[in-house]
């Protein structure tokens, strides 16, 4: 089951903000398949913000973190088609055109699950479903990826 990663995800566990929420975030991380986890371009692009700009990571260890993150899981990118997909997405269900971007080109990469804290839980969008992961009962899809 394709799993896509969104920035706050991967923030936490890079140590941005909470102790909690990052151990369970490396958690989850570490039990989902590499293989079979994507990280949309624009979610790279978020996390390097939030690196640099709310942690005050040097640039360049945040571009290395990128880099890494980039080795390890497959990058889904922005194309023209899923830019028009996520302003419909946008205009008709409230999401930010970043949050949009995330959601259009995960669901056309084929993933079931977006791990998601900021966007609506429970979201279904097709054949995808946005999914807070530091709830404390996990979602039966997410239970399922990290197989429980």
């Amino acid at each position: 089951m394709l799993v896509s990663i969104d920035s706050n995800v991967l923030a936490y566990a890079e140590g941005a903000n909470d102790a909690l929420r990052q151990d369970i975030a490396i958690d989850v991380l570490q039990r989902l398949p590499n293989s079979e986890t994507l990280i949309a371009a624009q979610a790279l692009g978020e996390l390097f913000n939030v690196l640099t700009r709310k942690t005050r990571v040097p640039a360049q260890q945040a571009r290395q973190t990128i880099l890494t993150l980039r080795d390890i899981y497959t990058v889904i990118p922005t194309t023209a088609e899923s830019l028009d997909g996520a302003t419909v997405l946008a205009a008709e269900h409230a999401f930010s055109i970043w949050d949009a971007i995330i959601l259009v080109v995960s669901a056309s990469a084929g993933c079931r699950i977006l791990l998601s804290e900021d966007m609506h839980h429970g979201f279904e969008w097709r054949g995808i479903t946005v999914i807070n992961p530091f709830l404390p009962q996990p979602h039966p899809l997410l239970a399922r990826a990290l197989g429980q």
